[in-house]
C-alpha cells in the first residue's frame, strides 16, 4: 500500500475522483485536495482561507509516499508545478495520470 497525495486543477475533478477510485481499489490510500461545488477556484475564498488550503495540501504531500499529478491532456498549472517541486524536495514519488491511464496499478 502506498499513501498518495492527488495534485493537478480543480477543473479535472471528475479525473482526479475516478484515478483515485482505482487506485484505491488496488490498495492504495489517496489524499485529495479539498473541493467545494460552490467554491472551485481560489478566488472564492478569502486570501486567509486559501493560504490555509495550500497549508493543508503541503502537509497531505509530506504525509504521502508520492504524489499524483493529474495531468490531463499534458496540462500542469502553476500552483501543480510549485507541489511536484515541492514533493520532490521531500523526496516524494511522482506519478503522472497520462502514464497511468493506460497502465495497471501501482509499483
Amino acid at each position: 500500500m502506498k499513501i498518495i497525495t492527488v495534485c493537478g486543477s480543480m477543473r479535472f475533478i471528475k479525473d482526479m475522483m475516478d484515478i483515485s477510485v482505482k487506485l484505491e481499489l488496488e490498495g492504495n490510500c489517496l489524499l485529495m485536495p479539498i473541493y467545494s461545488p460552490t467554491r472551485s477556484s481560489k478566488k472564492d475564498f478569502t486570501e486567509e482561507e486559501a493560504e490555509m488550503l495550500d497549508k493543508m495540501h503541503k502537509e497531505r504531500i509530506k504525509i504521502a509516499d508520492a504524489i499524483l499529478v493529474v495531468d490531463v491532456e499534458g496540462y500542469i498549472g502553476e500552483s501543480t508545478k510549485n507541489e511536484i517541486e515541492f514533493a520532490k524536495s521531500f523526496g516524494k514519488g511522482i506519478l503522472y495520470y497520462s502514464s497511468l491511464i493506460n497502465k495497471k496499478g501501482v509499483d
